[in-house]
């Protein structure tokens, strides 16, 4: 229980204590200025399809553990 405890906390502690960072490259960064100065929708909507490709693998990834986790969990009895 009290491992458990620590863990949380710590979990709890960084995720406060987080900076802030610019996570683009200047590649990146110049094209998305230069599109939305250009009204230019196509490189602004790769952009983001983009981003949020990258974002949802990690989502998928963790979805699929915790399915075949709890699938394994419930017909183990």
């Amino acid at each position: 229980m009290k491992k458990i405890l620590f863990v949380v906390l710590a979990f709890t502690f960084i995720l406060l204590m987080s900076t802030d960072m610019d996570a683009q490259c200047a590649m990146c960064k110049l094209n998305a200025e230069n599109a939305s100065e250009n009204k230019d929708t196509g490189i602004g909507k790769g952009i983001n399809s983009g981003i949020v490709y990258l974002m949802g693998i990690p989502y998928m990834l963790l979805a699929c553990g915790a399915f075949v986790f709890f699938r394994h969990k419930i017909f183990k009895r």
